[in-house]
């Protein structure tokens, strides 16, 4: 006889084998690209951008964002409202299968914050961003002047 403290035991076990591939999956179809900073980028703040690709069949969401190089880094949005620039923070950004988010000046952005060192023209920086079902997305943001 099968008691109800195994059959949870059993059905946790199975959902949690059954969740892996599709976690896989995720981290496998989301590519972060064409990353860049600012050059000269100062070492207390700079702003990052690139491209998000979503080729999943389901929408995915970052929800973090962080780098080896800088303290703090997250997302932001700039809205011009009445003629006035405004950044906000972006605590989920969702991308919708088969489409992608494009961070860029002016517009949704990576903010770095605290810099670890002086960053240097071409240099290489690299970026992890966190999708909401717990996968992690590696890229690279390359120091370039626009």
């Amino acid at each position: 006889m099968i008691t109800k403290p195994f059959a949870c035991v059993l059905l946790m076990s199975v959902a949690s084998v059954m969740s892996v591939p599709v976690q896989a999956e995720a981290a496998a179809c989301v590519r972060f690209s064409d990353g860049w900073i600012r050059f000269p980028a100062m070492a207390h703040m700079a702003g990052g951008f690139g491209r998000i690709d979503n080729t999943c069949k389901a929408q995915v969401a970052v929800t973090s964002v962080r780098s080896a190089a800088f303290a703090d880094v997250s997302l932001h949005e700039t809205t011009l409202v009445d003629g006035v620039s405004r950044m906000r923070e972006v605590e989920r950004l969702p991308v919708a299968a088969g489409q992608h988010a494009e961070l860029k000046p002016g517009g949704l952005h990576l903010m770095l914050m605290d810099g670890k060192a002086p960053l240097q023209e071409g240099q290489r920086v690299p970026v992890v961003l966190g999708l909401s079902d717990g996968t992690e997305v590696h890229g690279e943001l390359v120091v370039r002047k626009p």
